[in-house]
């Protein structure tokens, strides 16, 4: 195992002062889920509480949203009108580069 020197020492140790900071967070905002569960809280009520973003569940990747072919076209279209009227407006600038 590689020695470590005194500024990865403290660079690690900053980092383990973080993550630990960082557990003691989630442990009390997990408390106080548990405390409005047993109260008969809504979950929604227990995340206007917290401060901190919640984290993803730990029970694999995230499930991919489908999007209609009807969502699509809309998207497409909307894009090729921003590109034109990007064209358009480049036009009108008087492109000095084609000389």
């Amino acid at each position: 195992m590689p020695k470590l020197n005194l500024e990865d020492a403290s660079l690690l140790t900053a980092a383990l002062e973080g993550l630990e900071l960082q557990r003691t967070r989630l442990e009390e905002q997990i408390q106080k889920v548990r405390s409005m569960l047993r109260k008969g809280g809504t979950v929604k009520a227990a995340a206007e509480t917290s401060a901190a973003p919640a984290a993803p569940k730990a029970g694999g990747p995230r499930k991919r949203r489908k999007l209609s072919a009807e969502g699509r076209a809309r998207i497409a279209e909307a894009q090729r009108k921003r590109w034109a009227a990007s064209r358009k407006k480049g036009k009108g600038a008087g492109n000095t580069a084609e000389a």
